[in-house]
């Protein structure tokens, strides 16, 4: 493969080249603006309500939550990784936080009943050591980062269904369901949040080094260690950011329902993976962009609210974005000639 060359002076020895790949794919993550157009068109079309506030602020808060996890699945990608533990930590995380703050009885806690400002804390604390467990198995101890994560995934389902006993916590301190229930500026906080981070990360990936950084590594690992970067604890890091934010995810998710389900986060990881392919980003790493991942999750939550309004069945969600996904593969081929796997 090409080496990383030697960048200019004052780059901080970065190649220079994958800048400009950046702005070419800002300008591919725009793709989805039409699709998106078309499909509110349509959805205005099939029914009136498509285009009420009301609703167009409900598609935006329902995917609010699994647009975070996107969001940290997408960090991860760009850095030629996946984390299939994802879903799991959404439930894990405010799980753990419940039980170790509720009653014991039947809201389903362990008893300690620790003060309820400590669930947020907690919640992201579970969310770090994910992060910390998968990075030492992946980075320090070299395992295939696929079968950890999937092993991680089980894991935490498991850790989750057992000290929930299966059942649904509920009656969480206010700490928690903050987010979920609070409205700021006339919308749900949780929308705003979804939107400051995802701003947070296109400024980040796009216009820093550490960006800079993930591209590199997506794109060629063993070049960008010899150009200088920090492969192995930037990988790191962006396991531990992609897990809390799916920590958050769940904060915010449990803040909407009020209770923390047992299944909470189950399945999301296929939807996860739609949206970041459809929105340009590379299953091998070193491509596409945050705001494509943003894309990719908003289409895919307004299709699914057009056919609703529509009539047609929920069951119908997943053949939908199985087909998605597989449709966004064979225009990556023909549109750069490449596979997805090459």
């Amino acid at each position: 493969m090409t080496q990383l060359q030697t960048a200019p002076a004052g780059t901080g020895g970065l190649d220079p080249r994958p800048r400009r790949h950046l702005q070419i794919a800002r300008l591919r993550d725009l793709a989805l603006i039409p699709a998106l157009i078309l499909v509110c068109a349509l959805g205005a079309i099939i029914s009136p309500v498509f285009l009420s506030p009301q609703n167009l602020i409900n598609i935006l808060q329902q995917q609010s939550e699994i647009s975070l996890v996107v969001l940290g699945q997408a960090i991860v990608m760009i850095a030629g990784r996946m984390d299939l533990s994802l879903e799991s930590t959404v439930g894990l995380a405010p799980g753990l936080a419940a039980w170790l703050i509720l009653p014991s009885g039947l809201a389903h806690g362990l008893g300690a009943e620790l003060p309820g400002w400590l669930a947020v804390p907690i919640t992201l604390l579970a969310g770090l050591i994910v992060g910390l467990l998968n990075g030492l198995l992946i980075v320090r101890f070299r395992l295939n980062g696929f079968i950890v994560t999937l092993g991680m995934l089980i894991t935490l389902r498991g850790l989750l269904n057992g000290i929930s006993g299966g059942q649904t916590f509920f009656g969480l301190p206010e700490s928690m369901t903050y987010l979920g229930s609070t409205r700021w500026l006339g919308a749900p906080a949780e929308i705003w949040v979804s939107l400051i981070l995802f701003a947070s990360g296109i400024f980040v990936l796009g216009y820093t080094r550490v960006g800079r950084s993930l591209y590199a590594i997506g794109g060629n690992a063993a070049a960008a260690k010899a150009g200088g970067i920090r492969v192995d604890r930037t990988v790191w890091v962006a396991l531990i950011v992609a897990s809390l934010l799916a920590a958050v995810a769940g904060i915010m998710l449990a803040g909407r329902l009020g209770s923390v389900a047992a299944v909470s986060g189950n399945g999301w990881i296929f939807t996860v993976f739609a949206a970041a392919v459809i929105g340009g980003i590379s299953l091998n790493g070193g491509r596409g962009t945050i705001f494509g991942a943003f894309t990719g999750i908003l289409l895919l939550f307004t299709v699914q609210n057009v056919l609703t309004l529509a009539g047609v069945s929920a069951s119908w969600i997943n053949f939908l974005n199985g087909a998605i996904i597989l449709g966004a593969l064979v225009i990556s081929r023909l549109a750069s000639g490449k596979d997805q796997n090459d």
